[in-house]
């Protein structure tokens, strides 16, 4: 354990002590969120992603060791383990090093090796391959293994033998693989070629003649080719000069040996037959893990902002699901997301139509006194978008709309969650409600959609699904436990987010929520069936009760700091009922007047813990997402005909992705920022400057109608 602490504190360049408490805490059930919350004082206030980072390596370097006991556990059964041996598997950092020491004393399938190993060739393979001395009759010795019996009808066909078991030898030493390995990385080249002669053009054409040295090839570039072959429009290899690799093997084996020809030959074969197939996988496997890694990172990136859009509460909204055949479907919320009302509207099908539409749409909007309209992305978005600005224009002031990315509605309005929420309404307009709520509170509706579905990422589907569900899922966890939750309204699957809660526990909360109506006390959650004491302890801080009549039950501070929150009030000479009328601007101020280390010693809290005391007294209920940049609400509209070259428009991050960024800027089609267009120093990622959901200037550069591409820049022209 020592190990391993020692480890992980070099790893993330943190103190030994509060690594061992997040792993005490890790193991003991403890929640991220909470560990980040709620444990300051134990870690020294280390992020959500740290802990993630730390939570991620605890598990590969405890499968790690896993690994390496059961490693050495089947050398030792073969009678094959020596200290050395035991030593290098214990010294070895990555699972590949383990697997490459292993690959000596694997059962494998029958190979030449093995066979001819059977007729009894391994000693003459180790005579020719032993440490010194020379060999100087290598057919002389190969005679005494001759045994027509055995299959070895001649003088050759033994010393054939004993070149295909040095070979085998030579493939499986994990000092010549880690030679190997260093070269490939060095000096090999990824290659990919369409796979027709004659190709049509297709969105791999850039990979029809491609090749790049493996040390510099981008994530993007590793995944659109490996789909591109799993589509079979292209074929991939890793290609290195066949004569340095073999030279390269044979400056690790040939010097010193016996019988320097043979088993020079027996170390060719080893290259081109084992070696270079064998490599060439691994180093497919090491740039394909590598680029999801990357591509899982990035994607996590983008959803975090997304979750944390700024919502529009409190406003009647109504939200549109576009179509063509099927129509745009309508749907009328209140402030709080409730439906009031429904319909689909016909807007493309002709002027007729389209003034039906807009007949009936101004009559809903009057009736319900709707303020925002929220536009759903997806086919016949532009039309509406021009069908609601003509509405706008005769509703008079008050009313504007927002372009809504739609990713996953329809995955959720299909679902079983969509259909026990809204059994009365089919499945198109559940989708106009999710669009509707997803500019009310985004992160509230985004919750019941597969993070997957959700569309801010590239490659998601050949991610390894498992590792990407993880990340993602940890990602809304994090978000919605930094907004907190309101214990009365939310939905199960928003309450199964929360930190200590599942599915089971959620579902229960809003089973007892309304078999007794609404929740007066956090501490009346004890009484949901399922929910102890330590779900208690992990989920309470993040749950919101405004209707409770105590203040502190509506804000972040967790329960067990009930006690320091009211000593800090009174010595600071406030009272409870100052919380409630907001009237504590002057805490901080107050606080550190006094001294933070005094009222931390006072209070029989942390200093970091009194500090988050502080902050959530002075705004009770507060959300983060507030101090955000609010989404960009329009009136009017732009085609891409309008759009211009040197044009300067405001514009919304959809997407940020290896090689830029799409920015939404009010037409149908997002346009494109390269990387090297987004700021005047040199970036290795999009991500270090821009975030899904920032509001940015842009410059048109150039536009394709045809293609329906946009090139934009964020460098001032």
């Amino acid at each position: 354990m020592d190990k391993l602490i020692e480890k992980l504190a070099a790893e993330l360049s943190q103190p030994a002590a509060y690594v061992e408490n997040v792993v005490n805490l890790i193991d003991e059930g403890a929640t991220i969120p909470f560990i980040a919350r709620y444990r300051k004082e134990l870690h020294g206030s280390m992020d959500d992603q740290l802990l993630r980072t730390l939570e991620d390596r605890l598990q590969y370097l405890r499968n790690l060791q896993q690994r390496k006991d059961e490693v050495k556990n089947s050398i030792e059964g073969q009678g094959k383990l020596t200290e050395e041996l035991a030593a290098a598997i214990d010294g070895a950092a990555t699972l590949a090093e383990v697997e490459d020491l292993y690959r000596p004393y694997k059962q494998k399938r029958r190979t030449r090796a093995t066979m001819a190993k059977e007729k009894g060739l391994e000693p003459l393979a180790l005579l020719y391959f032993e440490k010194g001395g020379v060999c100087a009759d290598p057919e002389g010795e190969a005679a005494a293994y001759v045994d027509p019996d055995k299959g070895v009808e001649t003088v050759q066909d033994a010393i054939q033998g004993a070149m295909d078991i040095i070979a085998e030898m030579i493939s499986d030493d994990a000092a010549v693989r880690r030679v190997l390995k260093d070269f490939y990385h060095r000096s090999a080249k990824l290659v990919s070629k369409a796979a027709d002669k004659e190709p049509e053009d297709t969105v791999y054409r850039l990979y029809y003649d491609f090749n790049t040295p493996i040390s510099k090839a981008m994530g993007h570039q590793v995944l659109a080719i490996n789909r591109g072959e799993k589509e079979e429009i292209l074929k991939a290899s890793v290609e290195i000069d066949p004569e340095a690799l073999c030279m390269c093997v044979r400056r690790e084996v040939v010097p010193g040996r016996a019988a320097m020809p043979i088993v020079r030959a027996a170390a060719d074969d080893a290259c081109t037959r084992l070696l270079h197939p064998s490599l060439e996988r691994e180093m497919r496997t090491e740039l394909t893990d590598a680029a999801a890694e990357g591509a899982i990172h990035n994607f996590a990136l983008n959803l975090r902002p997304l979750l944390m859009q700024p919502p529009v509460k409190g406003k009647v909204t109504m939200g549109l699901d576009p179509g063509y055949r099927m129509g745009c479907k309508v749907a009328v919320v209140d402030g709080t997301g409730k439906v009031l009302d429904t319909a689909v509207v016909y807007p493309t099908h002709g002027p007729r139509q389209k003034e039906e539409a807009i007949a009936i749409l101004s009559r809903m909007i009057k009736k319900h006194g709707v303020v925002h309209i929220a536009i759903g992305n997806g086919t016949a978005s532009r039309e509406t978008e021009q069908m609601t600005v003509e509405l706008i224009s005769r509703v008079g002031v008050g009313v504007s709309y927002a372009i809504v990315n739609e990713a996953g509605a329809s995955v959720y309005s299909a679902s079983k969650l969509a259909a026990e929420e809204f059994p009365e309404y089919d499945v198109n307009l559940r989708s106009a409600v999710s669009i509707a709520r997803r500019l009310q509170d985004p992160l509230a509706e985004l919750v019941k959609i597969d993070p997957k579905a959700i569309g801010v990422g590239q490659y998601q589907h050949d991610m390894p699904q498992a590792r990407l569900s993880q990340t993602l899922d940890g990602v809304v966890e994090d978000c919605v436990n930094a907004v907190g939750v309101d214990l009365n309204t939310a939905s199960a699957p928003l309450l199964a987010r929360v930190s200590g809660l599942n599915g089971t526990t959620a579902k229960n909360i809003v089973t007892y929520r309304e078999e007794n109506g609404v929740f007066t006390t956090r501490k009346q959650l004890l009484k949901v069936p399922k929910l102890g004491p330590k779900a208690f302890e992990q989920c309470a801080g993040f749950l919101r009760v405004p209707e409770s009549k105590g203040v502190l039950d509506n804000t972040g501070v967790h329960p067990e700091s009930y006690p320091a929150a009211e000593k800090l009030l009174e010595l600071c000479d406030y009272t409870l009922n100052d919380v409630k009328e907001g009237g504590l601007a002057e805490l901080e101020a107050k606080a550190r007047e006094i001294g933070l280390d005094k009222l931390s010693a006072d209070c029989g809290v942390g200093v970091p813990t009194l500090n988050d005391i502080i902050k959530e007294l002075m705004k009770p209920g507060r959300d983060p997402r507030d101090e955000l940049p609010p989404p960009v609400l329009r009136t009017d509209v732009l085609e891409m005909k309008d759009l211009k070259p040197g044009m300067e428009l405001k514009g919304t991050v959809r997407n940020v992705i290896d090689f830029g960024a799409f920015v939404d800027i009010g037409v149908h089609q997002d346009g494109l920022v390269h990387i090297s267009r987004i700021c005047d120093r040199f970036i290795k990622h999009p991500s270090q400057v821009l975030s899904v959901g920032d509001i940015v200037t842009v410059w048109v550069l150039e536009v394709d109608e045809k293609k329906k591409r946009i090139s934009l820049t964020m460098k001032k022209p």
